[in-house]
C-alpha cells in the first residue's frame, strides 16, 4: 500500500495534521520555518509512521485512545505522561509513547523516530490467551521494556510491521495477515513491558519476574552464572524463581540456562571455520566440558551431532 506522506514547513498545517492522526494537540518549534516529515501507512487497526523533525517541537496532547509505542533513530525526546516523571528517550530506545487514556507532553528535539499505534482492545484480546492470565482487563504500568532483549525484541517486531508486512501491497491487504500482524505485535508488547496481569498470589514468582530472569540468562549465558545470580536479578527468591519455570515453562532456571548455551554453542558451529576451531572447543565456550555429554544434549536438542553442523557447507548469504 502506498504511504500517506505529509512535508511541510507550516506549523499551522502540522498541528492540524497531527491532530486529525493522533489526538487534539498544541504544538510550538524554535525556528520560524519548521520542517516536519511524515510517513503514515495503516493496517487494518494498526497505524506505522515514520517521522522526521528538523527543529524542536513542543507537544501537548489529549488522550489517544490506542496503545501508543516509539522508537528512536536519531535525536532525543524528553516525554512525560500525565501523573509520571519525565523521561529523555534516545537513539535506541523503544518505549511505550502512551497509554490509552492519559495525556502527554513533552519536545522532541530535532529526531527521526517511529510511532505505532493498535487500539487497545487487541491487547485484552490476545492476553485472554496468555497462559495464567487473570479475568481483568491488561493494562501497562511502565514505558521502558523489562529488560533489553525484550526492548531489541518489540523493536525488531516493529521493523517488521514497517518494512516487510506494510511495504508489500499484497501482503497488507490480506485479512488473514492483518490480524496476525496485529496479534504479534500486542504478544510482543505484552512480552515487552511491564503490566498488572503480571502479577500473582503472594509469594509467587511473577511473570514479569520470570521474564527478567530469561532476559538475564539470555544476555550472561557467556558468563559463569547460576540459580543464585539469577534470582537476584529476577527480584525473587530462588524458590520462587524455581517455582516460576516450572508452571509457565516446564523446565528449571538452570535447565534454561542449559537451553540457551546449547542454542549459542549451536549458532557460532554453524558459522564456525572447520579448519580453525573444533566441537571441544565451542562447547567448552559454553560451559561443556565433557564432550560426551555435550554431544548427547546437543543431539537432543538439535536432531545432529555437533560434529555435522560444524562440518556443513554454510549456507548461501542473501544479497
Amino acid at each position: 500500500m502506498e504511504p500517506e506522506v505529509f512535508d511541510s514547513r507550516d506549523i499551522g498545517e502540522t498541528e492540524e495534521f497531527l491532530s486529525k492522526a493522533y489526538a487534539k494537540m498544541r504544538i510550538g518549534a524554535d525556528v520560524k520555518s519548521p520542517r516536519t516529515w511524515i510517513s503514515r501507512q495503516v493496517m487494518g487497526s494498526v497505524s506505522v509512521d515514520q517521522l522526521h523533525l528538523e527543529y524542536a517541537m513542543r507537544y501537548d496532547v489529549n488522550p489517544l485512545g490506542k496503545v501508543c509505542l516509539c522508537a528512536v533513530e536519531s535525536g532525543s525526546i524528553a516525554h512525560q505522561i500525565a501523573g509520571q516523571d519525565e523521561d529523555v528517550f534516545g537513539p535506541g530506545d523503544t518505549v511505550l509513547f502512551a497509554p490509552p487514556d492519559l495525556p502527554y507532553t513533552g519536545e522532541i528535539r530535532r529526531s527521526r523516530y517511529d510511532i505505532v499505534m493498535f487500539d487497545a482492545a487487541l491487547l485484552q484480546q490476545v492476553a485472554g490467551t496468555l497462559p495464567g492470565r487473570r479475568a481483568e482487563p491488561v493494562r501497562l504500568v511502565g514505558s521502558r521494556p523489562v529488560s533489553a532483549s525484550a526492548g531489541r525484541h518489540l523493536r525488531r517486531t516493529l521493523a517488521y510491521l514497517r518494512d516487510d508486512v506494510l511495504t508489500d501491497p499484497e501482503l497488507a491487504a490480506e485479512p488473514l495477515v492483518v490480524s496476525t500482524a496485529g496479534q504479534l505485535l500486542a504478544a510482543s508488547v505484552l512480552t515487552a513491558l511491564p503490566t498488572n496481569a503480571d502479577d500473582a498470589a503472594p509469594g509467587e514468582a511473577r511473570p514479569q519476574a520470570l521474564r527478567r530472569a530469561t532476559a538475564f540468562i539470555d544476555d550472561h549465558a557467556h558468563l559463569p552464572i547460576g540459580l543464585d545470580e539469577i534470582a537476584t536479578a529476577a527480584r525473587v527468591s530462588p524458590r520462587a524463581l524455581q517455582y516460576a519455570f516450572r508452571r509457565h515453562l516446564d523446565t528449571t532456571p538452570l535447565g534454561y540456562l542449559r537451553q540457551a548455551r546449547l542454542a549459542h554453542a549451536h549458532a557460532e558451529l554453524r558459522e564456525a571455520d572447520p579448519g580453525a576451531t573444533t566441537v571441544t572447543a565451542v562447547a567448552a565456550r559454553w560451559g561443556f566440558f565433557h564432550p560426551g555429554r555435550f554431544a548427547q544434549l546437543y543431539r537432543a536438542a538439535f536432531g545432529r551431532a555437533p560434529g555435522d553442523t560444524l562440518h556443513a557447507p554454510a549456507a548461501p548469504r542473501r544479497g
